[in-house]
């Protein structure tokens, strides 16, 4: 009886919107912008909306803002900017 092969899956590729490097979507942390305008993390990566993804260094969540805005088609408030920087210092690594 023959074994079956183990089958290679691929791993989805997705683009940090700050630093335009490649990587496994599952490294990468999206962002959604959802029906009412708002923006929010998508922790799950399954939330309905138009998504961005960022990588995890810290310096891709400081200079997001303006890239976020044109990738998700959105003016961020303020507080929505200072959100997001704050969960970004939570998450991010320095490199």
């Amino acid at each position: 009886m023959k074994q079956a092969k183990p089958v290679k899956r691929k791993i989805p590729q997705r683009t940090c919107v700050a630093c335009r490097k490649v990587g496994d979507k599952g490294g990468l942390i999206r962002l959604v912008k959802q029906s009412g305008g708002d923006v929010v993390v998508d922790e799950v990566g399954r939330l309905p909306g138009r998504g961005a993804y960022l990588c995890r260094r810290t310096e891709c969540w400081q200079e997001a803002s303006a890239r976020l805005e044109h990738a998700l088609k959105v003016h961020l408030s303020p507080e929505t900017k200072e959100k997001l920087l704050a969960y970004g210092r939570d998450v991010a690594v320095g490199e």
